[in-house]
């Protein structure tokens, strides 16, 4: 190869990589900062909602051991509940086999929590926080709703339900063993929020799986019992 070919690729490579940079940069930026004002940490200052939608993870971490942001999310949703700001919960998660069932996994520890039965749906086709989003909307029929997960997730999904066109709120979970909520922006999702604006804007994205409309009942107040 020739000196000058050599060089030519070498500028196209690097202003390749700094204009790929430029765009996660200011995708991320206009995720954060046009969602930040729907993300809230004290649930005292939250709008009410009928329903909450908890997003999947995982009971355990790699190593085997509970995972806190699980635990994170569980302990955020049934706060919202037992203070009134929800009255009923959507666990929402990804179930690929007999092992593994996020929804399963999550509604028996919000009953341990205290939440009742009839107070919980489970979505078994929240593969992934797209899905998710789209089938509270199109499968539950919500309008608004509070996402509940933690803070570096939150805006993402606050931001595919807004573009949307859907009244969404998100209420920050716990993410640490010692009851903190993290400061951890994992890679994953400085790339995910690029993608979200993709599937939003211009990749016509559609669910994994859509199924058919279900809905939601509501458990009456514990007040008009």
């Amino acid at each position: 190869m020739k000196p000058w070919t050599r060089r030519f690729i070498q500028r196209w490579l690097i202003t390749g990589f700094f204009a790929f940079a430029l765009v996660v940069l200011l995708g991320n930026r206009w995720v954060i900062n046009s969602t930040d004002a729907y993300i809230y940490k004290d649930w005292a200052l939250m709008p009410d909602n009928e329903v909450g939608v908890v997003l999947g993870t995982s009971k355990y971490m790699q190593n085997g051991k509970p995972s806190p942001e699980f635990q994170g999310r569980i302990d955020a949703a049934a706060e919202l509940y037992q203070n009134g700001k929800i009255k009923h919960i959507i666990v929402s998660g990804a179930n690929p086999d007999e092992t593994y069932n996020e929804p399963r996994a999550m509604r028996k520890a919000l009953i341990k929590q205290g939440v009742p039965d009839n107070a919980i749906t489970m979505d078994f086709a929240g593969f992934r926080t797209f899905d998710s989003i789209v089938r509270a909307r199109e499968v539950f029929g919500l309008r608004q709703f509070t996402v509940i997960t933690q803070r570096y997730h939150s805006y993402r999904a606050v931001f595919l339900g807004r573009k949307m066109g859907m009244k969404v709120v998100a209420y920050i979970a716990r993410a640490t063993s010692d009851g903190g909520y993290g400061t951890r922006n994992p890679p994953r999702e400085i790339f995910a929020r690029v993608k979200a604006i993709l599937d939003v804007f211009l990749l016509s994205t559609q669910p994994k799986f859509l199924g058919e409309p279900e809905k939601i009942e509501l458990a009456p107040d514990a007040s008009d019992t």
